[in-house]
């Protein structure tokens, strides 16, 4: 199954900001994201992000 940015983008909503790579993970694990859904956040770029903007920014250049 691939993930788009988008749908990550749309499961991760109601997140609150600044979240580090390893909330966003957490988070996935609790929320029974799938297995390509937590790879994808394994393999963000950045430690942090700021804004939902950053993370789409993030997410896009994994796509």
């Amino acid at each position: 199954m691939t993930v788009t940015g988008v749908q990550l983008q749309e499961y991760l909503a109601g997140l609150d900001y600044p979240v580090s790579r390893a909330d966003l993970i957490r988070w996935g694990q609790e929320n029974g994201a799938s297995t390509a859904m937590l790879q994808m956040l394994q393999a963000l770029p950045a430690e942090q992000f700021e804004s939902p903007a950053e993370l789409s920014e993030a997410l896009t250049t994994l796509a």
